[in-house]
């Protein structure tokens, strides 16, 4: 069924764009497709029927290991993401993904950057990347460094 909807309809996720306070972004190194192989922020979709505030803690819960709420980001505007590829296989093996995402700025201090217990479900690796040199890194996928203006300008 789930495999239905990825083809005939958009996903709504939220992303988790977590900052450090010394100018640099959390990217985690993607396991899964879409994006796999791509740093990528954290983030998770919103099932049916979960509100917004639920979704937030535990998709924060799940990608930081860390339950946060929603009042503790800022909302940084509303981004479409579109993929060849899905969860169900690359281009032309499977339907393409269409997301509307939420992206959220988390801004911690470095000290709580430094202690979040990543859970490594989705992402092999994690690093802390400076916002401008994300603009010149290709590794880094074009739907994350789309997030740098509204950061810098929040």
């Amino acid at each position: 069924m789930f495999r239905t909807v990825v083809d005939v309809a958009p996903l709504v996720a939220m992303d988790l764009v977590v900052t450090n306070g010394r100018g640099q972004m959390l990217l985690g190194l993607r396991h899964n497709r879409p994006a796999q192989g791509f740093w990528f922020v954290p983030g998770g979709r919103i099932r049916k029927g979960e509100s917004l505030d639920k979704a937030f803690a535990r998709i924060t819960e799940a990608e930081l290991g860390l339950p946060l709420q929603r009042q503790q980001a800022s909302l940084l505007g509303l981004f479409e993401h579109h993929y060849q590829d899905s969860v169900f296989g690359p281009a032309g093996a499977g339907p393409s993904t269409h997301y509307v995402v939420l992206p959220h700025h988390i801004r911690l201090t470095a000290e709580q950057a430094a202690a979040l217990p990543l859970p490594t479900l989705q992402h092999g690796s994690y690093r802390w990347q400076d916002l401008q040199a994300m603009r010149r890194d290709e590794a880094v996928h074009e739907n994350t460094r789309a997030y740098i203006d509204s950061v810098l300008n929040a």
